[in-house]
């Protein structure tokens, strides 16, 4: 299938920054297709992760504060509501969709073999894996992996700076103990005290160099999973299918050594629905099982869905059920199973793994931990992020006491609201003259901390689309947009490009 004509705009990805830049595509008159590679949009926002990471929230606004506002009006509520259920965030979602007459393509991949057709710096259209052919004059990709942007051949990266490279300070591999997370104490053998026997699965001999320095690690990924206790709506959670009780070793340990809470959370939604999330060192988070994942094939990246499914699913029914777990634990999380009016269509468990970072572009400009702490100037703001710098751990390693150890945490709050420069979200000019990218941004490890937030992907989602339209408006090349007019859209959109906090 090629379409006659090329459309204006080629949304790749219908995550919540997919569908936001589809509305504002919509709202400047400007003709779109979402593709989405799944049977569901919204990403994350729909997909589970439904107690917000807010930040500040005079720091949100545009279609970002809108969707929170729809949210708020489901649940009869005023202004904004930042806790809701999946199901009502897809609702909102939807009849945004169908508000704007946006076509959402459902189910269609790139080709990750030979999938954009370039013709210059210019992408001329994509191919899915079905053969469908997408033309576009401008391209968006709003996906968690950056496929798109990749295989456009835009400069990325993947794992962590070194502290050296920006003249950072929480880039890099972290000195572990300080942000553990887990009991001290933990042996890291087989058979404890037999270093002969083997590490424990998924323990690593060190941290893989000095503190500071950089690698291709990878915070780690979970579901975001909505959980309730209300027995009329609840399937109990099963042993699944490929449980390996070594995986939960470590968590046995913890035990031993005196963890007795914070095995995940049970943030409340709603009075009976959670958004659980990880808790601990030891938790939901599947430590260093995501590694490969940006630059995997999709079968390879369907193998680590399943294996991150296949723990996480096993990890609760241990906490709920196992013997080496004691009754008052299992206690407080046996009430918690799977809604039934939740992703109905995928056996109520989310289908959105949580990818919390994934590619990251190499642009003209990248924001670092200065831009975050405001210590570098942003004069060309898109808008702005105000959530903590938090990394997950990477991995478990043996420390320098001959103890188990996460590595890679942090959370380091910030005073203030930072702006987001458009430079970005563009890559450099020789290298593509017509895509944006408002998830997989140009920023280091320790920045995308902050930016990794869905109200922040929103945000930028649409300020994505509001360049693209100037872009068509002129030139085509998203480059050259002049940021004065972009900003007079932008504002008069609602968009937050500044926080002034006295």
């Amino acid at each position: 299938m090629i379409r006659e004509l090329p459309l204006d705009m080629v949304i790749y990805g219908g995550t919540a920054a997919g569908i936001t830049a589809a509305v504002q595509a919509k709202k400047m008159g400007k003709s779109v297709v979402v593709i989405e590679p799944s049977q569901r949009i919204g990403g994350l926002t729909t997909g589970g992760l439904g107690d917000t990471d807010v930040g500040m929230k005079e720091a949100i606004g545009g279609l970002s504060l809108e969707f929170y506002r729809r949210v708020a009006r489901k649940y009869s509520q005023d202004g904004a509501c930042w806790l809701f259920e999946p199901k009502v965030a897809l609702e909102v979602m939807q009849e945004w969709v169908a508000e704007y007459h946006i076509e959402v393509v459902y189910g269609e991949r790139l080709d990750l073999k030979d999938g954009v057709t370039k013709h210059g710096s210019q992408i001329i259209s994509i191919r899915m894996e079905s053969g469908k052919v997408y033309s576009g004059k401008v391209f968006i990709d709003a996906t968690y992996e950056g496929d798109l942007m990749a295989k456009a051949g835009i400069t990325y990266f993947v794992g962590r700076e070194s502290n050296a490279q920006y003249g950072e300070t929480l880039n890099g591999i972290q000195p572990g103990i300080e942000q553990n997370e887990l009991p001290g104490g933990i042996d890291p053998y087989v058979v404890k005290g037999v270093p002969s026997s083997g590490l424990l699965l998924r323990v690593n001999p060190d941290r893989g160099g000095n503190v500071g320095d950089g690698d291709n690690k990878l915070q780690a990924y979970n579901f975001r999973m909505c959980l309730t206790n209300n027995p009329g709506n609840r399937l109990d959670i099963e042993k699944p299918e490929g449980y390996n009780e070594a995986d939960y070793e470590i968590l046995f340990r913890a035990i031993e050594q005196g963890q007795s809470s914070k095995f995940f959370k049970l943030n409340r939604v709603t009075p009976d629905k959670t958004d659980s999330n990880n808790n601990s060192g030891i938790s939901t988070d599947y430590n260093g099982m995501n590694h490969c994942y940006p630059e995997a094939d999709y079968r390879t990246r369907q193998q680590i869905w399943i294996a991150h499914r296949i723990y996480q699913q096993g990890y609760v029914w241990t906490i709920q059920n196992h013997p080496r777990v004691p009754e008052e634990i299992r206690a407080v999380y046996r009430p918690w199973g799977l809604p039934l009016d939740e992703f109905v269509d995928s056996g109520h468990w989310t289908p959105q793994l949580y990818v919390r970072e994934s590619r990251r572009m190499i642009g003209d400009y990248v924001v670092t931990e200065h831009v975050v702490r405001l210590e570098d100037q942003v004069p060309d703001s898109v808008g702005m992020g105000s959530f903590a710098m938090d990394s997950h751990h990477t991995q478990y390693y043996v420390n320098e006491d001959g103890y188990v150890s996460t590595e890679g945490g942090f959370y380091v709050k910030l005073k203030a609201p930072y702006p987001i420069s458009y430079r970005a979200i563009v890559p450099r000019k020789s290298e593509c003259t017509n895509l944006i990218v408002p998830v997989c941004v140009s920023a280091t490890h320790a920045a995308y901390g902050s930016i990794r937030m869905e109200p922040v992907f929103m945000i930028l989602g649409q300020s994505a689309a509001a360049a693209a339209a100037l872009a068509l408006d002129a030139d085509s090349i998203v480059q050259h947009v002049e940021y004065e007019q972009l900003q007079a859209v932008l504002v008069q959109e609602n968009q937050v490009l500044n926080v002034n906090l006295h």
